[in-house]
């Protein structure tokens, strides 16, 4: 149902509008860098409807911040490494086959940046996954970015009926893997290069149906553990964690939550005892057990969680958290999945 949608996408040239108002695998970097005039397809101004706002851009951007990995990632499988003069909110290493592309990109901040921090890169245009670091009290809002002639976009995977989800909003649909095709393609159009776009994302389609293909988990219940020991975040119904269990045929435990992300009690994970815990490995410090051998560690010492029948049987699928998170890397997430799956694939519930 899913993939038959996904493989309709390729064909498309765009997702965008362009509107004339006077008359570029997740883990392959596309060869040649863009230079700064780009490919000569799309027409300037662009407008674009982005998550509640109109956006125009008048030309190619020529010095982006990216202010998180997922956005980060992209910007560099397209080719654009020469036009970022910054990124900022990481949760792991950088993908190894983008690591040349991303050696000469300036870290703002491991976390969110400051306002003066971004202003200080000097951007002509900011992109996000995360409408959090649009809101007040965030990194800048859009409209003082507008106010400075500086650009702005955020993800469609945070974006619901016009609204960001970790903005403040609340999906009230399951989160679907075009609306990152559609930020690809619009990323793409908006730097010129369209057919870069067009080619990452055949190349993931072309991914997720191989790392789909005959796996099977039975609806064995699952839980996704983010991050942190003491409340943890796991992963609610409608995000893209969820959408890794429904393509690989789990039963996500907290599928009837709406948040992304909720922080649960361990009593409830010990109640539903689920058959697999997918477990976050970040590469941070942010949270109480964010590495993957502190939420181990954790698991099999508390008096609560050892008692688990996954923890028993060390029933453990390990995913980077940004595998975890809407980004290119759902492709690896599934590859993950279908190696564990093909491994056990003689267990049942137990």
């Amino acid at each position: 149902m899913i993939f038959t949608r996904l493989r309709a996408i390729a064909a498309s040239a765009s997702l965008v509008t362009l509107v004339a108002l006077t008359g570029c695998g997740a883990s392959e970097v596309v060869e040649d860098s863009a230079d700064a005039v780009g490919q000569g397809d799309t027409r300037y101004p662009l407008v674009i409807e982005n998550c509640g706002q109109t956006v125009e851009i008048e030309r190619a951007p020529q010095r982006v911040v990216s202010l998180d990995q997922n956005s980060t990632e992209i910007l560099l499988s397209l080719g654009l490494a020469g036009r970022i003069v910054g990124t900022a909110s990481w949760t792991d290493p950088i993908l190894p086959s983008l690591a040349d592309e991303n050696e000469g990109v300036p870290r703002l901040s491991d976390n969110a940046p400051t306002y003066e921090v971004v202003l200080g890169a000097d951007p002509d245009f900011v992109t996000a996954s995360f409408g959090r670091h649009y809101n007040e009290g965030g990194v800048v809002t859009r409209d003082r970015l507008a106010e400075t002639s500086v650009g702005s976009y955020l993800s469609p995977t945070d974006c619901d009926n016009g609204i960001s989800v970790n903005g403040g909003g609340t999906r009230t649909e399951p989160l679907q893997v075009e609306a990152l095709y559609q930020e690809i393609q619009e990323l793409a159009d908006i730097f010129d290069v369209a057919d870069r776009g067009a080619a990452l994302i055949a190349d993931l389609q072309e991914r997720a149906t191989a790392a789909t293909e005959g796996v099977d988990l039975g609806g064995r219940s699952a839980v996704f553990w983010f991050a942190d020991t003491k409340t943890p975040y796991t992963a609610g119904g409608f995000g893209s964690a969820s959408l890794l269990a429904e393509l690989t045929g789990m039963t996500n435990v907290f599928a009837d939550t709406a948040d992304d992300w909720p922080a649960v009690g361990w009593e409830s994970v010990v109640d539903a005892d689920p058959s697999i815990l997918v477990l976050g490995d970040l590469q941070r410090d942010r949270f109480p057990g964010d590495r993957l051998d502190d939420k181990i560690a954790f698991l099999t010492a508390d008096p609560l969680t050892r008692t688990l029948s996954a923890v028993q049987r060390a029933d453990f699928i390990a995913l980077h958290g940004a595998e975890m998170n809407p980004s290119i890397r759902f492709v690896d997430a599934l590859e993950k999945i279908r190696t564990w799956a093909l491994e056990h694939q003689d267990e049942g519930e137990g």
